[in-house]
């Protein structure tokens, strides 16, 4: 559970709650009935919005889409709004299969899941922008920080916290929520995972002060490339909007 102080947010949404859920990885490299569990018990907090940040299986072949249509029967959805970027996995093999991408859209899609790419949409008060995955062939975010009014209330979601260095955020101050790191999976108290999927190293896990009016947060992930963790648990985030 995370405090999200938002600027411009609406009276009418302090209060209310989102939930992010990041990295599935639907396949074949562990028992995904976990996922379908997770999922339900996740649907007990009945949150006002769900986000989810990506790579949703571990592609191999189809038969990921099939798997990932059983465990999005328990999609946890937002009683306000739900919003869905990609993230690499989702490109298929190489993180280049755009026709992979498409059909991992269509799933979403399916079951009410907005999928955005490098969009902006309002849900009932909360302007979501998210942008498509850094490695993907979809990656184009510069036009959605253009002209962004700021009157409303904005939330990004980008998959991979590398995105946040590069020059393209304009003058966008608020909260970003990623994925992407697992948190490394495993990890020695007090130093950093020894193996990270960054650029940047000090993008692992939990909040993290951009220092430029942009603040971070990269969820732990709920699946994992390979079945093992040290000190980085599985995380379903509940954040708690507040004014700023």
């Amino acid at each position: 559970h995370q405090p999200l102080a938002i600027k411009q947010l609406p009276t009418a949404l302090a209060g209310k709650t989102l939930m992010q859920i990041s990295d599935m990885h639907v396949g074949n490299r562990f028992d995904y009935k976990y996922l379908i569990s997770s999922l339900q018990k996740a649907q007990t907090f009945q949150p006002d919005y769900v986000v989810y940040t990506g790579d949703y299986i571990s592609y191999q072949d189809d038969k990921q889409l099939l798997q990932l249509k059983e465990v999005l029967g328990s999609a946890v959805k937002g009683r306000l709004g739900t919003a869905a970027i990609l993230g690499n996995h989702d490109y298929g093999i190489a993180w280049s299969q755009q026709t992979v991408a498409d059909k991992v859209i269509q799933e979403l899609s399916s079951v009410g899941i907005t999928v955005l790419r490098n969009e902006a949409r309002n849900f009932n008060g909360l302007n979501i922008i998210g942008l498509d995955d850094y490695w993907g062939t979809n990656f184009k975010p510069q036009p959605v920080f253009q002209n962004l009014d700021h009157t409303k209330a904005h939330l990004v979601l980008c998959h991979n916290p590398d995105v946040c260095d590069l020059p393209i955020w304009s003058d966008y101050q608020g909260w970003i929520l990623a994925g992407h790191t697992h948190g490394g999976q495993c990890k020695a108290p007090f130093l950093t995972p020894p193996m990270l999927p960054v650029k940047n190293k000090k993008y692992s896990a939990g909040v993290i002060d951009l220092e430029d009016g942009r603040s971070l947060y990269i969820n732990r992930a709920l699946g994992h490339l390979w079945q093992v963790r040290f000190n980085v648990r599985p995380e379903i985030t509940v954040f708690h909007l507040e004014t700023a």
